[in-house]
């Protein structure tokens, strides 16, 4: 049996920083990857996703005439825009593979890792053959992937999910997605720019039912004028094969009808990948939906072991991810004190326009009966975005009426995750709404806008 200082399971956004640096600080350390490097973010989620939604924008682009020009004709080389993306994930897989690689006290072995015993690992090797080791330190970076919900006949069918969607060949003349949130949505844009007729069925009320209702219901008309179709209320109740792909039978509020498409992808949600590693082994404990128990630290309950990433439960994000590994490290190494506790948690959704969101939103606030100032800015009154064209969606800010602290911010406009940085940097440096008002701004930017934003609580 081999012995470590500190094992890693999962190469993901986590796991591979950690990995690298604990090594570097002196313990012998070794990482376990079962498939590539790079976890979820390089292989099926941020990087070939963001790769393929830039293609979608010149596609739909090259259609826009409001710019005062005009294409004629144009294609889309589906095989072309899927290489493209292929070559951007494997430039930066094999980057983050070679920086493990060249790493010195560390081990990159190819496998799948189970617990045998409370800090024993067992490694069935994907060269052949197993292996076991053993460490005083081990970190859980396994990830999540989608979920696949129960729903009669989905397993006599060939259905896509975020992961397979990104292998396809030929570009789909039709695709139904079930699920109305961030995944879901820009996969259904971008497919439908690509070419593709898009239905989209969502169970609840709304999109985006985790946004305030402005948001979602911004959205819904963006995505509506450009041709997707949305089913809301809607329970999917069966999936059969079709002579030209599938066919849903689906059950609304008017009763049932039945949907047909070439493809259908289950955008749903994501689940932990804890069940293969033998956790019951271990004093690891996780929740009902498979999540592993954390406490602020990222410690587990058993003493030793911590896992970061998409594996615990909370916001699953790359950068969370990589945040999780600096508290884990400098906990260890620097003697620190960090915890995950009141750290802030941006996310942007990638649809066009974008959606950027930090802090507490509209709703938020006020379920927790805060006094708060809502600022509002339409992007058609944004400079910038007028002079681009760009004047969908808006930006939002919840201000604490004593203070003059911003609570949150919802930036739905082009570049949003851009301009909503802004808002976040000034939000953790306690810059007031009162001084961004009265900030100044390179003209002409978009992020200039946020004097206009912060005026508004003066209008209204």
């Amino acid at each position: 049996m081999k012995t470590y200082d500190a094992i890693i399971i999962g190469s993901g956004q986590a796991g591979t920083p950690l990995a690298k640096k604990l090594a570097k600080a002196g313990k012998k350390t070794a990482i376990i990857e079962k498939r590539f490097v790079g976890g979820t973010c390089v292989n099926d989620g941020c990087t070939p996703t963001k790769a393929l939604i830039a293609s979608a924008r010149n596609a739909f682009m090259a259609t826009r005439t409001d710019l005062g020009v005009i294409t004629t004709e144009f294609k889309v080389d589906f095989p072309a825009v899927m290489k493209r993306k292929d070559d951007i994930v494997k430039k930066s897989r094999n980057g983050g593979q070679k920086g493990l690689e060249e790493t010195e006290n560390l081990d990159l072995i190819f496998g799948d890792a189970s617990f045998i015993g409370k800090k024993t690992l067992k490694i069935k090797l994907s060269a052949g053959g197993e292996e076991e080791m053993t460490a005083d330190l081990i970190f859980i970076d396994t990830g999540a992937t989608a979920t696949v919900p129960k729903i009669e006949g989905l397993d006599q069918v060939d259905y896509l999910t975020n992961t397979s969607i990104l292998e396809l060949k030929e570009l789909p003349e039709s695709l139904i997605i079930i699920g109305g949130n961030y995944i879901g949505l820009e996969f259904g844009q971008m497919f439908m720019r690509f070419g593709s007729k898009v239905t989209l069925i969502e169970k609840g009320d709304r999109i985006m039912s985790r946004e305030d209702e402005d948001v979602s219901q911004c959205v819904t008309d963006f995505l509506t004028e450009e041709g997707m179709k949305i089913i809301t209320s809607a329970e999917t109740q069966k999936i059969e094969k079709a002579a030209d792909g599938v066919t849903l039978t689906i059950k609304t509020k008017t009763g049932e009808q039945q949907i047909t498409a070439s493809k259908v992808l289950i955008a749903v949600g994501r689940t932990p990948q804890t069940k293969t590693l033998g956790l019951e082994n271990t004093d690891v404990e996780v929740d009902e939906k498979g999540y592993i128990k954390v406490n602020d630290k990222l410690e587990t309950a058993a003493k030793g072991i911590y896992a970061l990433g998409d594996v615990k439960p909370g916001p699953a994000f790359t950068h969370i991810a990589y945040n999780d590994h600096l508290i884990v490290l400098k906990n260890l190494t620097e003697d620190a004190d960090l915890s995950i506790k009141g750290r802030p948690v941006p996310y942007c959704m990638f649809t066009d326009p974008q959606l950027g969101r930090i802090g507490l939103s509209e709703n938020e606030a006020h379920e927790q009966g805060l006094d708060v100032l809502i600022a509002h800015l339409p992007m058609a009154r944004a400079g910038r975005a007028s002079e681009l064209n760009e004047t969908k969606g808006f930006m939002k800010a919840v201000v604490d009426a004593k203070t003059n602290q911003i609570l949150g911010a919802t930036v739905l406009g082009y570049e949003g995750g851009e301009v909503m940085s802004v808002l976040q940097v000034a939000m953790q440096g306690k810059i007031t709404a009162q001084e961004l008002r009265e900030n100044i701004f390179a003209h002409p930017t978009l992020s200039e806008s946020i004097n206009n934003l912060f005026m508004s609580i003066e209008e209204a």
